[in-house]
């Protein structure tokens, strides 16, 4: 059993956050995967290439996640992430990467 609300992740493992305001969205998807069980997985769909919050990964959580992109537009974008391990606990940080394609 996963924590995964229904309305954030469907049935078919998808999270939709195009009509998502930017200013929350990378919050919430970080959220999202740091809930995840350790070898699960939700395909995020995007209206943009998600570059930003791929590097904000990178920083975070090396070798702690896969970035498998299903589909690279030009309309939608569509990254599979996988969690590889564990995590510890969320470190507060003043550095923010936002949608830059916004």
């Amino acid at each position: 059993m996963t924590t995964q609300p229904e309305s954030i992740i469907g049935a078919d493992k998808v999270m939709d956050v195009r009509p998502i305001p930017c200013s929350v969205k990378h919050g919430l998807i970080l959220k999202t995967w740091r809930e995840l069980p350790v070898g699960d997985h939700f395909v995020l769909l995007n209206d943009h290439d998600p570059v930003p919050l791929h590097y904000q990964f990178d920083a975070e959580f090396p070798g702690a996640f896969t970035w498998d992109y299903l589909e690279r537009g030009p309309e939608d974008f569509r990254v599979k992430l996988t969690k590889l391990q564990e995590l510890p606990p969320p470190v507060a940080t003043t550095q923010s990467y936002g949608c830059s394609a916004h």
